[in-house]
């Protein structure tokens, strides 16, 4: 196994004071610009509250520190263009080398950088940790779905549909440790179990399902890029339901992830860019908050009960899941 190791030049630098924030919105929503651009995308949030995000353009993994707005980026190497970025418990910084075919951990302390090429699939994207020592990642490019072990750089594989173009793009996993990867190129949701079996969903004719969630009841929640629809799997039995989004069928729903409360949050990047957020159990959407563009990954930080993104317009974002008293 090849492995790319060096020590990236982390240069600090002080974010622009002026935070954007939506006047009259009734829940507590703030923008950070991000100077240097490049795509600034997919935060998560470190153990120690840090936020990291990826520069996919800019060919840097970021940092910012909510509390005083200071920025750090993390040089990689080049033609890396990292997707997406995931923080393990012990503040390892882990990212997907979408143009150089390798998942990346970064050391934030020293800098220390070691790479793990991801082989036939070539184009890592989206990655979750499973908690049992491996990351699971879409390769949406190469139609592959993947798992590296994190303490040996083994990488394993699965093409979901063959010769069918499937374009893995949004994944999830479960209680039960199944992992649910949606088909882009398609109307299906893939099911991969622990031991790389799976089994392939249908959702309705004509749509792609771009990402997806799953609730604490085991429901598979995902987003219909094509038709417009926020739509639930119950992987028990097969069945779909849908609710079209609040923008109407051109809404191009992208991101979805859940809340502390098992509600729904959903970007909206038609002709309006939203976040708009559904509640299972009332099945009524709740919210409709405007945001600066286009918004690609989210994620929820249960400590702080917010909702963090980025936006194609280079601002890193959070919002709170509670509205604020009136």
């Amino acid at each position: 196994m090849r492995r790319f190791i060096r020590f990236a030049l982390a240069a600090a630098v002080v974010a622009p004071s002026t935070v954007l924030a939506q006047a009259g919105n009734p829940f507590d929503m703030k923008e950070w610009p991000i100077e240097r651009g490049g795509r600034s995308r997919d935060p998560y949030v470190a153990p120690d509250g840090k936020v990291f995000f990826a520069g996919q353009q800019g060919n840097y993994v970021g940092m910012v520190d909510p509390g005083t707005g200071a920025v750090k980026y993390y040089e990689l190497e080049e033609n890396t263009n990292p997707h997406t970025v995931i923080v393990d418990d012990k503040g390892i910084v882990w990212y997907a080398g979408n143009r150089n075919g390798r998942i990346g951990r970064l050391n934030p302390v020293n800098g220390e950088i070691k790479t793990f090429p991801t082989g036939e699939a070539r184009d890592p994207h989206t990655m979750k940790f499973d908690g049992k020592g491996n990351i699971w990642f879409s390769s949406q490019g190469a139609s592959r779905i993947g798992r590296l072990n994190m303490a040996t750089g083994e990488v394993k594989v699965i093409n979901p549909l063959g010769e069918q173009r499937a374009n893995p793009y949004g994944l999830d996993l479960d209680s039960q440790g199944r992992l649910f990867v949606s088909l882009f190129a398609t109307n299906k949701i893939a099911m991969v179990t622990p031991d790389m079996n799976f089994k392939i969903f249908s959702t309705a004719e004509g749509g792609r399902i771009r990402r997806n969630a799953i609730t604490p009841d085991g429901m598979v929640w995902y987003v219909d890029f094509q038709r417009g629809y926020v739509g639930r799997l119950d992987p028990n039995t097969g069945q779909t339901k849908e609710w079209m989004s609040p923008g109407g069928a051109q809404s191009r729903p992208y991101a979805i992830t859940a809340d502390g409360d098992g509600r729904l949050w959903v970007s909206e990047t038609g002709a309006e860019k939203k976040l708009v957020a559904f509640d299972p159990k009332t099945e009524k959407f709740f919210a409709n908050i405007s945001v600066s563009d286009n918004i690609r990954h989210m994620m929820f930080d249960p400590k702080s009960g917010t909702l963090w993104f980025g936006t194609d317009a280079n601002t890193i974002g959070r919002v709170g899941t509670r509205q604020i008293a009136q």
